[in-house]
């Protein structure tokens, strides 16, 4: 039982504020979350209902969307109940859990994007084999690969690092991560060594892939002959998403590096969070402001929802005059 760890409770000591700072920032958290489950899900359920949506590009974003809900599910509802709550304090499997969740969702992240760069690589560089490429069966595969392959590294990173024993109980951040709970770990295994490198190279290839096929992708669009409008409409919004979570990943990975030591409380705190709040947000406002198939289609449910209003508003009027006639 020696590598067993007995620590049973582990500490987060990112949150520290007043009560007044508390209520203020349970307000704005809650808000934020209430956003993102709004914007998110009108995406997804947009995407779901219109049947001419149904092509790769807008099943890569729906799955993006649906990982960002779940990414996030990870965080916010544990740090708004911290923030109701005078000590801040995890069980070890719910720390584990919490971080797999986290991180898995930003593995997904990565590779959907990835995915989404090789669809618009197929799309653009060889449009008359594209839907001999991207058929039904390859999409449901590198769907099913874009979710298990990172839950599946990430399983590993947790199966290894939860047979280490721990000599601390104290996380330096608003939420667990394998990577704290190894620095207060009387050791490290190899074999989480050699999960945690297979993981970064797993990942890294991910990222060399994105870039080489956007630097094609680009080039292609130099050329007189290509259609840079369809460039500009359906790989814009890739590039800002990517821009998005590169920035927000860069900072987490910034934290971890400098830690505690270097930067304000505040700072950390922001670079700990901001890949939690800025791309659930963002994604579906890019996606749904620039691709042209899905702001019509929202715009005409908005209209449809709102010319519906007017109606039942119309009637219930109509109702009460009559009735108060036939009253009188």
């Amino acid at each position: 039982m020696d590598n067993v760890s007995v620590t049973s409770l582990l500490i987060l000591l990112g949150l520290n504020c007043t009560v007044e700072q508390k209520v203020t920032l349970f307000s704005l958290t809650l808000l934020c979350y209430l956003i993102i489950w709004i914007l998110n899900i009108a995406l997804i359920v947009t995407i779901i209902v219109d049947k001419s949506l149904h092509e790769p590009m807008y099943i890569f974003l729906c799955n993006l969307c649906i990982n960002g809900l779940y990414g996030t599910s990870g965080f916010y509802p544990k740090f708004l109940m911290d923030l109701l709550s005078p000590s801040h304090v995890i069980s070890y499997a719910g720390c584990l859990l919490q971080s797999f969740v986290i991180y898995s969702s930003v593995g997904c992240d990565l590779s959907i994007l990835a995915v989404m760069a090789y669809d618009r690589y197929v799309a653009i560089c060889r449009p008359l084999v594209y839907h001999s490429v991207m058929t039904k069966q390859r999409v449901s595969l590198l769907v099913f690969f874009s979710w298990f392959l990172p839950h599946y590294c990430m399983f590993m990173n947790t199966v290894t690092i939860s047979q280490s024993k721990l000599c601390g109980s104290h996380i330096h951040k608003l939420y667990c991560s394998n990577w704290l709970i190894g620095k207060i770990a009387c050791s490290v295994t190899t074999a989480n060594s050699a999960v945690v490198y297979f993981n970064i190279a797993f990942y890294a290839s991910h990222s060399f892939f994105i870039a080489w096929s956007y630097m094609y992708l680009i080039r292609m669009c130099l050329k007189p002959q290509t259609n840079r409008s369809k460039f500009m409409q359906t790989c814009a919004p890739h590039l800002l998403s990517l821009f998005t979570y590169s920035f927000a990943v860069i900072l987490d990975l910034m934290y971890m590096r400098f830690g505690p030591r270097d930067v304000s409380q505040s700072l950390q705190n922001f670079m700990a969070i901001q890949f939690l709040i800025f791309p659930p947000i963002l994604n579906p406002l890019i996606y749904g402001l620039k691709l042209t198939k899905i702001r019509n289609r929202i715009l005409a449910i908005s209209y449809n929802i709102s010319f519906l209003n007017v109606i039942i508003t119309w009637n219930v009027f109509h109702n009460a005059f009559l009735t108060g006639l036939i009253y009188n």
